[in-house]
């Protein structure tokens, strides 16, 4: 049975940093494109970043790029996502996903779906 496990949520001030990461177990990831997404309270999920198998090729949501960063240890089965600078409306509800594809020719295909998700894990930026 595959199972996503996030970690590192919590509080924490403006301008500060977290670190999250999500474990999977059940099967191996490291031929998966693994990403993040967050819904805020009232809000559609709103897709945060992704990152290809081998780690090589990212690709963010504009509103977090040059603060966030995605990257995945393969060995452990984990992807990690390294949020910095935040912000309160950074604040929300983060969970990791998989699915298959990456994209064609390199370029990251928003329409691909994923098909494992994490429960999640709650970040709360205070102003």
């Amino acid at each position: 049975q595959v199972q996503l496990v996030e970690s590192g949520g919590g509080l924490v001030q403006a301008g500060g940093s977290l670190r999250l990461a999500c474990a999977a177990s059940g099967r191996t990831f490291s031929t998966h494109t693994l990403g993040w997404f967050r819904q805020a309270p009232g809000k559609e999920r709103e897709f945060v970043a992704a990152i290809n198998p081998s780690g090589g090729r990212t690709y963010y949501v504009d509103s977090v790029k040059g603060r966030f960063t995605i990257f995945r240890d393969n060995a452990q089965n984990t992807v990690y996502l390294q949020m910095s600078s935040l912000k309160p409306e950074d604040t929300a509800v983060y969970y990791c996903a998989v699915r298959y594809i990456w994209g064609q020719s390199g370029s990251y295909d928003i329409n691909q779906p994923y098909i494992y998700w994490g429960q999640g894990t709650q970040v709360t930026v205070s102003s």
